[in-house]
């Protein structure tokens, strides 16, 4: 466990009462403290259940089934670090510092809080993983996690730049992968290209071996305009499934470039990610309206559909569309304004390191709430 950051504070969640749903949809306020409210999903079918800060089925942690893991995983992420002094003389009115737990952090160490959250929780998920961390060459880190490398690629990764240099640097790791300049030798079944901001929570390692013929997968929900989401996308760790992972994101790459650069900042990649997947000639769009797996041909490239409730479930800001968290979630994605949830979370699990159940109720209590970060 990463000891910069700090053990939850139990008295706080101890001595807060939760609030009342209204008091959790007022205005635009973002929270600078965790903020406890209902359970959602409570009294649903396949949905965790809580008692308190309780829950009421135990989930034991993945690393007690190690002896049955044989499959090998790797994380792919890219990550950066901005000029905190030219941010501050933009925004100088603006607090930089935030406090979480008994830690204080200023902006590179509440991003690096992050990214070492990010790599505990894959350490206590999947210990046999590691991660790569791809970044801009003149990036310098003062502290890298113990299960990740750092690999240096060239690109632009400005804030309007990110989410289309991203795709890049995952295309290049790609092509070195297949070119032999990282490691072949070692063999890894699956890769998992993902944002920082994600917490495993349990064994990834079967989709191997349920799904032995994908290529490259995908994680999509039931919304019209954005079924999918990129911030974790599958690939396998074979030379043929490496290569056409990399055609099939050049493509995604062009699309995004000619048509939706408007979005470049954010969601472009997504936008240009379902205009190629729902354009696929026979490709039935309806499916996304069910959360079951399923796989199709796009591209020639075999797609692994796996819905987000499972894989890439997030915490919802506001109460639309809230029913809770699926009794068999494997991935939580802290986007938007729910980073200071992730670091809650993690030292909440930090004092109860018996397993991820009761974490799971302190998210689902407070996942109606913003934060300031």
């Amino acid at each position: 466990m990463n000891e910069c950051l700090a053990v939850f504070q139990l008295s706080r969640l101890q001595n807060s009462k939760p609030k009342a749903d209204s008091s959790l949809r007022v205005g635009r306020k973002k929270f600078d403290h965790i903020v406890l409210g209902p359970a959602a999903g409570q009294g649903l079918p396949n949905r965790i259940q809580c008692q308190g800060l309780k829950a009421v089925k135990r989930r034991p942690l993945p690393s007690f089934h190690l002896s049955l893991v044989k499959e090998k995983i790797s994380f792919v992420t890219v990550f950066t670090i901005y000029n905190q002094s030219l941010q501050n003389s933009f925004n100088q009115k603006v607090p930089t510092n935030v406090t979480v737990g008994n830690s204080t952090y200023d902006k590179t160490g509440r991003s690096m809080a992050i990214l070492n959250v990010f790599a505990n929780f894959i350490k206590v998920a999947l210990p046999r993983s590691n991660i790569f961390i791809l970044t801009d060459p003149a990036a310098n880190f003062s502290a890298v996690p113990s299960n990740a490398v750092v690999m240096h690629i060239p690109g632009d990764y400005s804030r309007n730049n990110l989410m289309l240099q991203r795709i890049k640097s995952y295309i290049d790791f790609l092509e070195a992968r297949l070119s032999g300049h990282i490691g072949k030798q070692n063999q890894i079944d699956l890769f998992i290209f993902t944002d920082s901001d994600i917490a495993v929570v349990d064994d990834l390692s079967d989709i191997v071996e349920n799904y032995p013929d994908f290529h490259i997968g995908l994680t999509f929900r039931n919304n019209k305009d954005q079924p999918l989401n990129s911030g974790f996308i599958l690939v396998r760790g074979t030379d043929e499934a490496i290569s056409k992972a990399k055609v099939f994101l050049e493509e995604v790459l062009e699309v995004y470039k000619s048509m939706f650069m408007k979005a470049a900042r954010m969601l472009g990649d997504q936008l240009a990610l379902a205009w190629i997947v729902k354009n696929q000639p026979l490709f039935d769009a309806q499916r996304f309206r069910n959360p079951k797996a399923f796989v199709a041909e796009v591209h020639r490239a075999q797609v692994l559909f796996l819905p987000c409730a499972i894989y890439n479930w997030t915490p919802p800001e506001g109460s639309g569309q809230f029913h809770g968290m699926p009794e068999d979630v494997k991935v939580i994605h802290f986007k938007g304004s729910r980073k200071r949830l992730m670091l809650e979370a993690w030292n909440f699990f930090n004092s109860h390191p018996i397993d991820f159940s009761d974490m799971m109720c302190l998210i689902l209590k407070s996942g109606r709430a913003k934060y300031d970060f």
